[in-house]
């Protein structure tokens, strides 16, 4: 057996003469375990916290979505439609027009997002499951489906026939207006349903049959300003990117749901990377702890250390031992820390123990992911930690 490794292990495991020396270890020691179950469990709750956040987007936001690069529309072809249904990753696609439109409810107004869609939408995105009144739009009608954050601000309500939905879109083309009643394209449309997500999206957009939208704008029958795409399970994204790609002539832009909520990613992982960054900060305040202790170990050892340098034991493994000693102290620490933050985690996930309202209890998501990161930082911490304190072994401590 390695002699180093053999002498730290009989030091971890065996108690000292001097009772403050077992105080400061065990101190230390709690240090570890409660500062790596602190670390693990916040980083498994901002988990759970970035996953309850984009679910909201999921239900709305598709898998891949593409637009024209060189303007708000473009026009789709019939055989471009059919290399589409041949690409094996797509499961299926939904063409799209999306445009901010003026919307008039008796003596309210407000602008925001018209989103044609055809009749494969609902298949893409899950947007049935989100309805909180009526029902989804039918193809080739004047209905729509609005949010509920529109619904409340215009205190309206669905199948109004006596009181239309009125949209007022700008008509295309160049030049000063004369007449301003004449800039503008009305239709009158009759809400059928209302869809709930979150606060932000539910009065982000109205959605519409996208022949509706088309003829509203003035777009040609197979004018879209987008297409939707939800994937295979297991498909390869960047292979269905390539071939939409030479389809399209590279003259269109992809993006997938992480590009789409660029900014909202960015925020989570920022929030995720401070988070444990003040975790970690605290772990290194505990590990103060256990530099202590491995140098009030060295002291009281100091004749035992004296006794193995003169048998002929070199300077680098006497430091070696507490090296050894405060690597495995954490090790083992943060091993018994994982344990208990797991066994809290999994208590929440099947028993929800914290809520944050009385019908909602506070996200966590178990992650190996987590593990590895939880016992990495402990692991290199407390070896950073031992080799400040094993540095104090030296040939003028001996003598």
């Amino acid at each position: 057996m390695n002699f180093p490794l053999y002498i730290a292990k009989r030091y971890i495991f065996s108690s000292s003469k001097n009772n403050a020396i077992n105080i400061i270890n065990r101190i230390a020691s709690m240090g570890i375990i409660v500062g790596t179950m602190a670390l693990f469990v916040v980083l498994s709750v901002f988990s759970g916290l970035k996953v309850f956040s984009l679910s909201f987007t999921n239900e709305i936001d598709p898998d891949l979505k593409l637009v024209s690069t060189y303007g708000k529309s473009f026009l789709i072809t019939p055989d471009q439609e059919s290399k589409i249904k041949n690409i094996k990753g797509v499961a299926s696609y939904t063409k799209i027009i999306e445009e901010r439109v003026l919307f008039l409810f008796k003596d309210k107004q407000q602008v925001t997002y018209l989103k044609g869609v055809d009749s494969s939408y609902a298949v893409v995105n899950d947007i049935k499951k989100k309805l909180y009144n009526g029902q989804w739009l039918k193809p080739d009608s004047y209905q729509v489906v609005i949010g509920y954050g529109l619904s409340q601000n215009f205190s309206m309500g669905i199948l109004d026939f006596e009181n239309p939905l009125q949209i007022f879109a700008p008509k295309p083309g160049k030049g000063a207006i004369e007449n301003p009643e004449e800039a503008f394209n009305k239709t009158d449309v009759l809400p059928v349903g209302i869809y709930s997500i979150s606060e932000d999206l539910d009065s982000k957009y109205v959605f519409a049959d996208l022949g509706l939208v088309q003829e509203l704008l003035m777009y040609k029958t197979n004018q879209i300003s987008g297409i939707e795409f939800k994937l295979k399970e297991n498909a390869d994204e960047n292979a269905v990117k390539t071939q939409l790609n030479s389809i399209f002539k590279n003259k269109i832009t992809l993006k997938n749901r992480a590009q789409l909520n660029e900014s909202l990613y960015k925020m989570l992982n920022t929030e995720n990377i401070v988070v444990y960054l003040i975790f970690t900060l605290v772990i290194i305040v505990a590990l103060f702890n256990l530099v202590g202790a491995l140098i009030m170990m060295i002291l009281e050892k100091k004749g035992n250390l004296k006794t193995l340098f003169n048998l002929g034991t070199e300077i680098n493994n006497l430091r070696k031992i507490f090296l050894l000693q405060g690597t495995l102290l954490s090790f083992f620490g943060g091993l018994i820390g994982l344990v208990l933050g797991i066994i809290l985690v999994i208590l929440q996930q099947q028993y929800e123990l914290i809520m944050i309202t009385p019908t909602l209890a506070y996200p966590v998501v178990f992650s190996l992911e987590n593990v590895l990161i939880v016992m990495t930082t402990i692991v290199i911490l407390g070896f950073v930690a031992s080799l400040i304190a094993s540095s104090r072994v030296s040939k003028k401590l001996l003598d």
